[in-house]
């Protein structure tokens, strides 16, 4: 009998994650949109404004990287720095009326996407591969935290 070969878990996911990307990235495409900049419009598009550290948070990533991300997002028009009413000297981060246009259809393509990745599940399976992450999901979580927390300066 012979050894089925699966790959490694891990490698899988990321492999995954990378393919769906950049198909996801062609999606965009035509809207002026990159799978980059999702954790900003989504975390952006009920009206809220955020700060670049909030955002850096949301997205996990480091303050630099965001605020490339946002400087490109600016000059793009998909986002606008306002004044933070509560700290003058602070900026806060909402989305321009251009991107909240784009966003519904460019939702539509992601979940259209989304739906041909997941064909051939059934709603049972999907349950069950969304446990399996949330659980992977958490064990990550833990072990960032616990990795921060033994660090002298806490990062």
């Amino acid at each position: 009998m012979t050894e089925l070969h699966v790959p490694h878990p891990m490698k899988l996911l990321g492999r995954v994650t990378r393919g769906f990307y950049r198909l996801a990235d062609v999606e965009l495409r035509p809207f002026g949109l990159a799978t980059g900049q999702l954790p900003v419009l989504v975390s952006l598009k009920n009206g809220q404004a955020l700060s670049q550290a909030e955002l850096a948070r949301i997205a996990q990533v480091e303050q630099p990287s965001m605020a490339q991300l946002l400087n490109r997002m600016e000059r793009d028009g998909l986002v606008e720095r306002l004044p933070d009413p509560q700290d003058k000297r602070s900026r806060l981060i909402s989305l321009t009326a251009i991107a909240s246009e784009r966003l519904p259809r460019a939702k539509r393509q992601m979940d259209a996407l989304t739906s041909q990745a997941l064909a051939g599940f059934t709603p049972e399976e999907l349950a069950q591969f969304g446990a399996f992450l949330a659980r992977m999901n958490d064990n990550i979580e833990r072990m960032a935290g616990e990795a921060a927390e033994s660090t002298p300066d806490g990062h």
